[in-house]
């Protein structure tokens, strides 16, 4: 079986970390005796698909049948939200090419082992590796452009980027002011306005 692997990491990552994934990749490859066909990988932020250059040329030999199965550590490393999931997987289905998540044991589209209760949660993991990125890659474009302070280190803290997730939903409706978002996120009002600024700082940057 031809497979190919796909590594990607954040422009905030080391090329130390890159290498790690690819190298984890090919040890999985080789343990099911395939044969590598090609190598791709990013550093670049999930969602611009613009700068993830390799995985544009990844798309363009699944088109072309060059390879079977595509090997990935995680699904937060090839897609960024739960419909570029659906939509991924039905093309690469449509192109004969199965895909295979080290991490992710339900994602393996080679033998179809996955059940809806594992979706579901590798989906709300996935959201939650996403903010978790945004936010780490916006509070770097601030000190970048001259903030002086450093990273909160409530983002780190066990569930808050799921629930910072949902705090920015409630924000966006206008469910909930931000002083009720602190409060119900646990953290002061001007953390919070940090969050909200790096938010800012990274939307415009795109």
């Amino acid at each position: 079986m031809r497979a190919v692997i796909y590594a990607r990491v954040s422009i905030t990552d080391k090329v130390e970390k890159l290498n790690d994934q690819l190298e984890l990749l090919r040890r999985f490859v080789k343990e099911r005796r395939w044969k590598v066909y090609k190598e791709y990988s990013d550093q670049a932020q999930a969602d611009n698909l613009r700068q993830r250059k390799d995985w544009q040329r990844l798309l363009e030999d699944a088109i072309n049948k060059r390879f079977d199965v595509l090997i990935i550590q995680s699904m937060d490393r090839a897609f960024y939200s739960v419909t570029h999931v659906s939509i991924s997987l039905e093309k690469f289905r449509e192109w004969g090419v199965g895909v295979k998540s080290v991490s992710d044991a339900w994602l393996d589209t080679v033998t179809s082992k996955e059940t809806p209760y594992e979706i579901a949660a590798s989906y709300a993991r996935l959201e939650k590796e996403m903010i978790h990125e945004r936010l780490m890659l916006g509070m770097e474009r601030s000190r970048k452009l001259g903030s002086k302070t450093g990273r909160p280190k409530v983002i780190d803290r066990e569930g808050f980027s799921q629930a910072y997730g949902d705090i920015l939903e409630g924000l966006s409706k206008g469910n909930l002011s931000r002083s009720q978002a602190a409060k119900k996120l646990g953290i002061g009002y001007a953390t919070l306005k940090r969050l909200l600024d790096a938010e800012k700082v990274l939307a415009e940057s795109l």
